[in-house]
């Protein structure tokens, strides 16, 4: 091995080498303070369609990838209006200059998605504060109705407030991104509910830059799906996936699930519709490396696309057979078989998305050893809902795995959860073969209904509302089954708004696009509801040193470290800064930047907080709250960053999730609008 020659640095190569580095510091161009902070610099996002200039109104450059953050230099104001002097980091100095018209001002990275508006209202967006705040603060509910109706019809007067209303249906950001920022909020009272006021900016991706205007912009509004037959409906499909448990006697279950397919497929084959309703199935056992002889973990038996075809979903399915030998306790890997149903299925062509989970063990828990994703219900659900799957959980309560009933129940009912429907969780008592058959075919026909509606173009008939009976009317007759009722209700609330999302994908259903309204976060008819899902958009390499950051922060606390004082600090450290300028990943906990360099070593941690309008569970938690815990909880609080870990390395893998905001491959840069309830 060769050695390199030594360098010798004398004491005044030394002093003048740092007399240069802090001649250079001094020097160097620093981005613009936000007015009042000491540490938090002013930030813009450069809309779609803009170009860098070399100078106020100059020569236009370089192209911008829409929603790039930048930090801001310097303002010029001249007769073409405002100019911001901008760079792509904190040292650069400057990259060239926007047009203020071209940007958004961006002092916090917390953004808003409506929620789909199953069971309530759209959301109105106001073009000032105060005629929201009136309506909020009155609950004129008179009023409202008349604002609402004339924005659903289209027809707002000049004068009035509304000046855009949420989109019909489902905003899938891989197919229409787009970014409403948060620019100010107020907290507010609606009925006894505590609500936040918003002040946001809408910006879709496809829209070129919108030029400055005096007043809010009129949206043009989407209009309600039409009840006549729809001639492009033909496309309308289902793709409905099993993971089934593949453990000792499960053998009638698997059999009686092939059986209700292949009810599906005579009754789709005699209405002309095989292929509209697609098949697969994943089964699932536990970990080999607890018990070899199991042979596999998960396994894919059918595709969807294999499941368009009977023959060959029966020929694949025969393969399947139950372990001849058990597990090594009561609880399987249940949601290795969701995950594999997730990641291995191309749902991309299906309107309508279902899995159903199949079992008679409970999960095991994200910090299980044996436990192959490391996540919990709640994670787990939440990946399905990025891809737009429901979970059903038919859970087999047999005597075997009694015990465990109620904990596995809980779990269940948490990963079935599908927002504005509720949980599609269904016991099936001791495990019953026959009642499991008539559910799996109430289920499958339900949705093989929905499919022949559409093929046949008939609108989508909303699902009766409950009201109660008259004092004078008969008493109503309980069903039979109330629980297979209660699913079958869901069911079919939930295979509506599938429908009618799919209708609306035809309308105007984009993002409104205005700048600067005004709206709540929650229904003003029933202020419990939130209306809107609080996310921060992350890169992929951003969400990759997040990943690096909390492990690092965990492993350090784990190790004894980290006092519990300074264990929060950097927690607190880690979440102020990707609330505030993920730009500054790695630079504001002490783990990752060196001991004192977090932003309460600094003393920058209220700066960081005050004015965000949502924080998460670390932000509020001081020491004290910490030491009152008992052990137990703070156990489980530990398992939840720890279950967070893992579902940023499940995100980060599934490319299929991320937008390349230049129409590019994914990379590094691509983004994905991170729930603020799945960051630390």
């Amino acid at each position: 091995m060769t050695m390199k020659p030594s360098i010798r640095i004398t004491p005044r190569a030394l002093l003048t080498l740092a007399l240069l580095l802090s001649t250079l510091i001094a020097t160097a161009e620093q981005p613009l303070l936000i007015p009042g902070k000491q540490a938090l610099y002013q930030r813009v996002l450069a809309v779609p369609g803009q170009h860098l200039h070399d100078a106020p109104n100059g020569t236009p450059g370089q192209a911008v990838t829409p929603f790039t953050a930048f930090y801001v230099y310097a303002r010029r104001t001249g007769n073409d209006g405002q100019w911001l002097k901008v760079g792509t980091d904190r040292h650069g100095g400057g990259n060239g200059w926007l047009p203020k018209t071209g940007t958004i001002e961006w002092t916090q990275g917390l953004t808003v998605a409506f929620r789909e508006a199953i069971g309530r209202d759209r959301v109105l967006l106001f073009g000032d504060a105060q005629s929201a705040r009136e309506l909020a603060r009155d609950r004129d509910l008179k009023r409202y109705d008349a604002l609402y109706s004339a924005a659903l019809a289209g027809e707002e007067d000049n004068d009035s407030p509304v000046v855009a209303i949420q989109p019909a249906g489902k905003l899938d950001i891989r197919e229409d991104f787009y970014l409403v920022p948060i620019l100010r909020h107020e907290d507010i009272f609606l009925g006894s509910e505590q609500a936040r006021l918003l002040q946001v900016s809408s910006v879709p991706l496809r829209d070129q830059p919108v030029e400055a205007a005096k007043s809010p912009i009129k949206a043009s509004t989407p209009t309600e799906p039409s009840t006549s037959p729809q001639p492009d409906d033909n496309g309308y499909r289902a793709g409905l996936v099993f993971a089934i448990d593949a453990t000792l006697s499960m053998d009638p279950y698997i059999e009686r699930t092939r059986e209700a397919v292949m009810k599906i497929y005579d009754a789709l084959a005699e209405a002309t519709l095989l292929g509209n309703v697609n098949f697969g199935l994943v089964a699932f056992r536990d970990s080999p490396r607890a018990v070899p002889d199991l042979e596999y973990l998960t396994r894919t038996y059918v595709t969807l696309e294999q499941g368009r075809n009977p023959d060959v979903f029966v020929s694949r399915v025969n393969g399947l057979s139950a372990a001849t030998i058990s597990s090594q306790d009561f609880v399987e890997d249940a949601y290795a078989g969701v995950k594999q149903a997730l990641d291995d299925m191309d749902w991309t062509p299906h309107a309508a998305r279902y899995l159903v989970l199949v079992t008679d063990a409970g999960p095991r828990t994200a910090t299980d050893p044996l436990s192959a994703t490391g996540l919990d219900a709640r994670a787990l659900r939440r990946m399905a809902q990025e891809k737009g799957v429901a979970i059903f959980v038919l859970h087999l309560l047999t005597d075997s795995s009694k015990a465990d009933h109620q904990n596995a129940a809980t779990a269940y009912r948490e990963l079935a959860k599908f927002p504005g429907i509720g949980s599609l969780y269904y016991a099936v008592p001791t495990g019953d073969v026959d009642e499991f058959g008539q559910v799996l075919d109430t289920l499958a026909g339900q949705i093989t209904m929905q499919v022949q509606m559409a093929a046949a173009s008939q609108p989508p008939t909303p699902p009766p509302v409950q009201t109660a009976p008259e004092p004078e009317s008969k008493p109503i007759v309980e069903p039979a089954n109330p629980q297979l009722a209660a699913l079958q209700d869901k069911v079919a609330k939930l295979g509506y708004a599938l429908r009618m999302r799919y209708l609306q994908r035809g309308t105007d259903g984009n993002i409104p696009k205005v700048f600067n309204a005004w709206l709540l976060d929650r229904d003003i008819r029933d202020p419990e509801q939130r209306t809107l899902d609080v996310q921060v958009l992350l890169t992929r390499d951003q969400l990759s040193d997040l990943h690096d950051i909390l492990r690092d922060v965990l492993q350090t606390a784990e190790e004894g470290l980290l006092s519990p004082q300074n264990f929060l600090n950097e927690l607190k450290s880690l979440a102020a800064t990707i609330a505030r300028d993920p730009e500054q990943l790695g630079t504001t906990t002490a783990t990752t930047a060196g001991e004192g360099n977090s932003l309460s070593d600094l003393g920058f941690m209220r700066e960081y907080i005050e004015d965000l309008p949502y924080t998460g569970e670390v932000m509020n938690l001081s020491l004290d709250d910490w030491e009152a815990w008992p052990a137990r909880r703070q156990i489980e609080f530990l398992h939840r960053l720890e279950n967070k870990i893992s579902y940023y390395r499940a995100l980060h893998d599934h490319t299929d999730l991320w937008v390349s905001l230049d129409g590019g491959t994914v990379d590094g840069d691509s983004v994905f609008p991170v729930a603020l309830e799945m960051l630390p």
